[in-house]
């Protein structure tokens, strides 16, 4: 006995209903023709992940509602075809002040222009970048279904993204009769997640004794990453079948039995590191920002650093060069191998490139401020006029041409506020708000020993990842003027903010007090302008996003 399935791992577009019926419904005429009777989409597919607030508007809700009942329409000619498709139902009651919900995150199985079966997440997650509980009530039922035909037909235990980590819903899945799982997913990327996925429902497959289909979505949405990944695993927890990550695909698997036993059998994609991850988790987050929200092109102040450069690279893999403009904006302190290494990789990544002098605008702002000045030594206060300069520069050619400005800051920035308001953060993008200081050189390094896009081997010139880091706002300026060691940073940073380990524990690891007080303080006193920052793309299990929720008033010392 075989059964031929398919999984969809497609890039939905929060929102846009009719294109997204349009993907589900050609992947099933597709996976038919191939002879496929059975096909899984990902988690909310009808709508896309997160909708977010659009959730409570019942004008969403019932379009969602008409969305699945276009599928089953659309896909009634199928002769024993069975469509899991993801999408929210129900409603709420409410007034201004309360809010009694009766939505839920469901799946629906439909075959033959009916739905058969429908499925309530019975797990809804309220962590990280989740908010679910926010949206649904939990579900309470079991949902086991047929798929294939005659002797082919295999009962289907359908499981929800969260309901696959905890042991109940998977356990009342076998109990009710399931032979095979299908878990249907939208769970944000950050990196080693995919592998830890396999690792932990290979788990419940062990547990249950029940081989597992798991599709995942692609794409990218606002500041989270789906990465696709979506594999099979059969009833002992081996690897029975990969798809590709980042791309869209749809994944053929052949479910085989002989007797009672059952074996999955697919293709599968190599085990990847976590830069490539990383490199196309950045990449996909820009792409779709960019393309799904209509800009028609990019736009970056190149400065001959580490972090314009990566950013630059990150762009042109992601829509080209053509797509791609960078300016240069050199002040009084700009040093000239920074504006010969930001031609030179400019002509290298084949974008267009400008210089623009911010000379004359600064030197008419301190002639402007002269007299209220008068008296004082030139601080941060001049430093962050070049900035806020550079910012009003960058803002004009966008409003003037279209293109998006992408901000170039990191998070070891990010988080000690080593960024100037309406300066280097003002753009529309961050796409490296997420990366550490040290990674941004680990991943400039990976990217000049790897084109996996094929843009060009080594875009970065050397010196530009080797010289010491500057804002080049002052005469011999360097980034360990003002901060500690990246090294000590980031790992500082690391501990407090992304693993809530204390201060006193930070200290008690080897990291020298003064170091762990400064770095944790700068932290604290910063959250005002991380509020104002674009949003930016989420690679690690806390970004300072979503998931990152502090008062800016907040005299807590952890």
């Amino acid at each position: 006995m075989t059964l031929k399935l398919c999984v969809a791992q497609l890039n939905f577009i929060v929102g846009d209903l009719n294109g997204n019926v349009i993907k589900i419904v050609d992947a099933a005429n597709r996976a038919y023709a191939d002879g496929a009777r059975l096909l899984l989409t990902p988690e909310l597919s009808i709508c896309g992940y997160a909708a977010e607030d659009l959730f409570l508007r019942p004008a969403f809700m019932q379009a969602c509602d008409d969305a699945v009942k276009s599928v089953a329409q659309q896909l009634a000619g199928l002769k024993g075809m069975a469509v899991v498709v993801g999408h929210p139902t129900g409603g709420d009651s409410r007034t201004r002040s309360v809010a009694v919900q009766s939505r839920f995150n469901a799946a629906s199985v439909l075959c033959e222009g009916q739905v058969v079966a429908t499925y309530a997440k019975r797990e809804l997650p309220n962590y990280q970048v989740f908010d679910e509980r926010r949206y649904f009530t939990p579900g309470q039922g079991v949902c086991v279904f047929e798929a294939g035909e005659g002797e082919d037909r295999v009962k289907v235990g359908l499981l929800i993204c969260e309901d696959a980590w905890f042991e109940e819903p998977a356990r009342l899945a076998q109990e009710a009769g399931a032979e095979l799982l299908a878990v249907i997913n939208a769970s944000p990327f950050h990196v080693g997640k995919g592998y830890e996925r396999e690792a932990r429902m290979g788990e419940r497959c062990r547990a249950t004794g029940l081989p597992m289909v798991y599709a995942h979505l692609v794409g990218g949405q606002d500041e989270v990453v789906f990465e696709g990944h979506s594999f099979a695993l059969n009833a002992d927890g081996s690897v029975a079948g990969r798809a590709p990550s980042f791309q869209e695909n749809v994944f053929p698997v052949t479910v085989d039995r002989a007797g009672s036993a059952i074996q999955l059998i697919a293709s599968i994609e190599p085990e990847r590191s976590a830069e490539a991850d990383l490199w196309d988790a950045l990449v996909l987050g820009v792409r779709d920002y960019i393309g799904k929200n209509g800009f028609p092109g990019a736009l970056l102040g190149l400065s001959g650093g580490i972090d314009s450069a990566l950013v630059l690279a990150i762009a042109v893999d992601a829509l080209g060069a053509d797509k791609v403009r960078t300016v240069m904006m050199p002040s009084p302190y700009t040093a000239d191998i920074s504006w010969i290494d930001a031609r030179d990789m400019a002509a290298r990544m084949g974008v267009r490139y400008d210089e623009i002098s911010i000379v004359p605008e600064f030197e008419a702002f301190k002639a402007s401020l002269a007299s209220e000045f008068a008296g004082r030594a030139e601080d941060t206060t001049e430093e962050n006029i070049q900035a806020r300069i550079r910012g009003t520069l960058l803002m004009a050619l966008s409003n003037k041409f279209g293109s998006i400005v992408l901000t170039t800051g990191n998070k070891s920035e990010m988080a000690t506020g080593y960024c100037t308001l309406y300066g280097d953060m003002a753009g529309g993008f961050a796409v490296i708000k997420d990366l550490a200081k040290t990674t941004v050189f680990k991943l400039a390094w990976w990217r000049n020993t790897h084109d996996p896009y094929g843009t060009g081997l080594a875009p970065i010139p050397e010196r530009i990842i080797t010289r010491p880091p500057s804002a080049e706002l002052r005469p011999d300026q360097k980034d360990q003027d003002s901060l500690p060691p990246y090294e000590v940073l980031d790992g500082i940073l690391e501990r407090y903010m992304e693993n809530d380990e204390s201060i006193e524990g930070i200290i008690a690891a080897g990291y020298r007090v003064e170091d762990v007080e400064r770095v944790t303080r700068l932290i604290k006193i910063n959250e005002y302008k991380r509020r104002q920052a674009p949003v930016g793309i989420r690679v690690t299990h806390r970004s300072f996003g979503k998931d990152w929720r502090y008062p800016i008033t907040n005299r807590f010392r952890a």
